[in-house]
């Protein structure tokens, strides 16, 4: 309730006319493919390419003035969809993509500097969403490490339990690993649930 009456008076006494928001999360877990599929929607436009290869996303991409209208009012959002973070970064597993050593080398320098430069875009957002997908365990080191992140910022953020639509999802591990959060799941790749997220988006960051 404390956290809900501080986000409540953070929106009220700080709101901005644009709410830039951060995309976070591991690699691959469907950043951009989310962020495609919200810009999609409300301005037609991409946001930047996906692939299977990790760290395709190696800096941070940014769609402006995407507006979501919830009743009389409307939400104008920046997206900043960043890096996939990563606790190590080895050229190797590029190489099993079919990717040659030098390229491979190349990608790994990219996805570092990606890294960092997402970690110190924290300070530079209004409110987040974390990504994560619910085909995977969610308690890791990356997203316990953004949630702490983002609290000790006061940062408001909803957690995205993303690839519902696959037959090993599992979004209800993240409900029970996280259960102090606001959380949506959807499949950004089948447009899935993503009404609701523009709910949530609204409800939290308008």
């Amino acid at each position: 309730m404390l956290k809900s009456i501080i986000n409540f008076l953070r929106r009220l006494f700080f709101k901005k006319n644009k709410v830039r928001i951060g995309f976070f999360g591991a690699t691959n877990v469907g950043k951009t493919t989310l962020a495609n599929r919200i810009s999609m929607d409300l301005t037609g436009q991409i946001v930047g390419n996906v692939s299977p290869i990790p760290h395709e996303t190696r800096t941070v991409q940014i769609k402006n003035n995407v507006e979501l209208k919830s009743g009389p009012y409307s939400l104008v959002m920046n997206i900043l969809d960043m890096p996939g973070i990563a606790v190590k970064v080895d050229y190797r597993d590029f190489m099993e993509y079919g990717l040659s050593k030098k390229e491979a080398q190349q990608r790994a320098k990219e996805a570092t500097r990606g890294i960092i430069e997402a970690i110190k875009t924290l300070d530079e957002i209004d409110a987040a969403l974390i990504i994560m997908d619910a085909t995977e365990e969610p308690y890791n080191q990356i997203n316990v490490t953004l949630i702490g992140n983002l609290e000790a910022k006061n940062i408001p953020f909803i957690i995205v339990a993303n690839k519902i639509d696959l037959p090993d999802a599992n979004p209800q591990k993240i409900r029970d690993t996280f259960p102090n959060y606001p959380i949506v799941e959807v499949s950004a790749a089948t447009g899935q649930n993503i009404e609701m997220l523009y709910d949530e988006l609204a409800v939290q960051f308008l």
